[in-house]
């Protein structure tokens, strides 16, 4: 009872609430005059009917047909005391009925089951939490990109200054803190001296004060900002950021890449030393139709085919898997492998220099696209409603992409690729469909915004789709394990470990690794440094070696089940789930 008077008189003392509280007073105190004013009448017309009652049973029968509990034994003779009494029985039913509780529920209950909500408002992290990721800046990918790293086991605190939409995202299973971007003091109370990294990802502006702010309470914290406009880079690194990122920059390189060149096929993702790991789209090649076996990719070029993805979906090849068109194949070899692997596929082929693509969408990510496709020499033509100054002329359509005159100007029905680089996925996906079902043959590549959308995006007909969201943790989760774990697409990762005790002694084949976990190793690193590139079946585990897998997140967590491995992020001990 004392907790819950405290309670009641900080809530009162709220200016919002006082203003409420005079509300429902007046209210009230108009209901009271109506009461007194209906007993007065009660004994005027009782004394008109020559009968006499009590005051208090004045009041007792204005409440009594106010509240429609009925008559008892207490009734007017005369029709203007039934009159009288309709109109009493009418004003408590607007009155005490239907506006009273609605009153004191928008005036009090409501206002205070708020505030007892705001009181449940965490504004701060516990106490020597570390090794956690601040996210700053709500937006879908905020949210999408803290859901990416909570399932890599990294902590993330949301910093948001919306009461309501801090108790949605609480609802949700969010972590999140009250505060303002602005305030060093919110930065503080989240612990951000001992954070693995902050992460900016509102506008610039903001991005600014919330990288100036946080500095000044964690000067030594790597901080990661996200860039609309190139200009803002070197403002971010002033105000203290470690690390900035154009990332619609980079999702636009990263389309321009997947764009098919012959005779270059494959597009390179990561390095590892003399490891190279690459990926290569399988249409139009002499692989189309053929099992891996029939391929013979690894005796030819030396690559080893290390996982397929089929319409979004990777899994790892087996020697009967059979390529489609919208196969893409990821493959791993040395520098001199991966050359090979491109010149059998491009073999006999010779690019067309009449073949061009058609980037639907002239924002920041497909001018990235276009100016990435005009360094490679392969001609783009960029469709959208308003055309960026920096496009140079002749290499845009202004227009409707829905429009198949605009579409058929750009060069739809002769294009080999077509690039769709809209922010709204919707508006993809209905791309997506019209130019698949106008261009069954054609190369159709697509961004995505969230990851929820990416299969969507394949079952519309793209042959590749990229998540910006994707990117953006693929950034983050790169930064935070350097050297531990490698993310190269939606989901798949390149990841190292001590070899196990267990696979001490044993061979390759005999391990199980890749049947038991779905990982396959790529490479392997003895103690004396040198790095084994696909090793065959028969090559024997020495202790001290250390063994390059690839996998997506699952077959990840398996091997570090069976053989275990180090864990690839902090995991603050202070907040456990």
């Amino acid at each position: 009872m004392k907790y819950l008077s405290s309670q009641i008189l900080a809530f009162l003392q709220q200016r919002g609430v006082r203003r409420n509280i005079n509300y429902l007073k007046r209210f009230i105190g108009m209901l009271l005059l109506m009461i007194i004013g209906y007993s007065v009448l009660f004994h005027y017309i009782m004394a008109y009917e020559g009968r006499s009652f009590s005051w208090m049973t004045g009041i007792y029968w204005t409440l009594t047909v106010m509240s429609t509990l009925g008559f008892g034994d207490i009734t007017f003779m005369s029709d203007l005391g039934r009159c009288f009494s309709i109109l009493v029985l009418l004003s408590g039913v607007i009155f005490f009925l239907v506006m009273l509780p609605f009153t004191f529920i928008q005036y009090f209950y409501a206002p205070w089951l708020e505030a007892q909500k705001k009181e449940q408002i965490p504004r701060s992290v516990p106490a020597g939490m570390k090794g956690h990721v601040i996210l700053v800046g709500m937006s879908p990918i905020t949210l999408n990109l803290a859901e990416d790293l909570m399932h890599y086991g990294t902590h993330c605190v949301i910093l948001c200054h919306e009461s309501q939409s801090l108790l949605d995202l609480l609802d949700q299973g969010y972590h999140v803190v009250v505060g303002d971007h602005d305030n060093s003091n919110a930065y503080r109370k989240m612990q951000a001296a001992s954070a693995a990294m902050l992460v900016a990802l509102d506008t610039d502006i903001r991005n600014t004060s919330t990288v100036f702010a946080a500095r000044e309470a964690a000067p030594d914290v790597p901080i990661v900002a996200r860039a609309e406009n190139e200009a803002s880079i070197d403002i971010l690194q002033l105000a203290g950021s470690t690390r900035v990122f154009l990332f619609h920059a980079l999702l636009g390189q990263a389309l321009a890449r997947r764009v098919i060149s012959s005779p270059v096929r494959s597009t390179v993702l990561k390095r590892f030393e003399r490891l190279v790991v690459a990926e290569a789209p399988v249409m139009r090649t002499q692989l189309v139709g053929k099992s891996l076996r029939e391929c013979s990719l690894r005796n030819r070029t030396g690559v080893n085919v290390v996982g397929v993805w089929e319409r979004g979906r990777f899994s790892l090849p087996s020697p009967d898997t059979r390529f489609s068109p919208f196969t893409v194949l990821v493959i791993a070899g040395t520098r001199m492998q991966i050359a090979a692997f491109d010149r059998l596929l491009g073999s006999g082929q010779k690019r067309d220099p009449h073949a061009s693509t058609v980037v639907l969408g002239g924002g920041r990510v497909g001018v990235a696209v276009a100016e990435q496709l005009k360094e490679r020499g392969i001609p783009a033509v960029v469709v959208d409603r308003e055309i960026p100054a920096q496009l140079h002329e002749g290499g845009y359509i202004r227009g409707d992409a829905a429009d198949l005159e605009v579409l058929e100007r750009a060069g739809i029905r002769t294009a080999s690729s077509a690039v769709i680089t809209t922010h709204d996925d919707d508006t993809n996906i209905y791309l997506t469909i019209y130019c698949r079902r106008l261009r069954p043959d054609m190369q159709i590549i697509s961004r995505a915004s969230l990851d929820r959308n990416v299969g969507t995006l394949h079952a519309a007909g793209a042959d590749l789709v990229l998540s910006l969201a994707s990117l953006m943790t693929m950034s983050v989760i790169n930064l935070l394990t350097p050297g531990k774990i490698f993310m190269i697409n939606e989901g798949l990762n390149i990841f190292r470990s001590a070899v196990a005790p267990a696979l001490v002694g044993r061979n390759l084949a005999e391990s199980g690794i890749r049947v038991r976990t779905n990982c396959s190793v790529v490479a392997v690193r003895g103690p004396d440094g040198v790095m084994h590139v696909n090793p065959e079946p028969d090559f024997v585990f020495s202790a001290g070696d250390e063994v390059y897998l690839i996998g997506d997140s699952t077959a990840e967590s398996a091997y570090a089940g069976l053989y275990g491995s180090e864990p690839r992020t902090g995991t603050p001990e202070a907040w456990k789930p």
